[in-house]
């Protein structure tokens, strides 16, 4: 499996180039593309400025490996990709992206809200929210 981790924001050059990389695979007749960007919620009266990331990163990376073989037993995927920023992302940076290619747009579409859900429930991602004030809290995902 490819690198999944990456240290800081994803950059929307990252995810161009990812999308240009898929142009040479003409069976593929849909992309999905889910974007998690850092949210400036307001908790207790305090507003998030970035969010820590962080992971075991052994542990990690085995587990979106099962979540990946499942992913392409359930649905027919053409590629797949999943990655997550690590280290601290400022609000209005990209911090997940899934990245699904099929043959119909059905599958793409289906598959992106699965995965998308399984990283959240099931991969030990840990996101430490960091406050304006510079307080922080762990963060508990929705």
């Amino acid at each position: 499996m490819k690198q999944v981790f990456i240290q800081g924001p994803i950059s929307s050059e990252f995810i161009g180039g990812s999308i240009a990389k898929h142009q040479s695979k003409t069976s593929i007749g849909a992309h999905n593309i889910f974007l998690g960007q850092v949210r400036a919620d307001d908790v207790d009266g305090k507003k998030v400025a970035a969010i820590e990331y962080t992971c075991y990163e052994e542990l990690a990376n085995t587990k979106l490996h099962e979540i990946r073989e499942a992913a392409f037993e359930k649905f027919d995927l053409i590629c797949m990709h999943i990655y997550h920023s690590l280290g601290t992302i400022k609000t209005g940076e990209i911090c997940f992206f899934v990245f699904v290619s099929a043959t119909r747009r059905k599958e793409v579409y289906a598959a992106t809200e699965w995965l998308v859900n399984q990283v959240k429930e099931h991969t030990p991602i840990y996101g430490k929210e960091i406050f304006e004030d510079e307080t922080h809290q762990w963060k508990v995902n929705s």
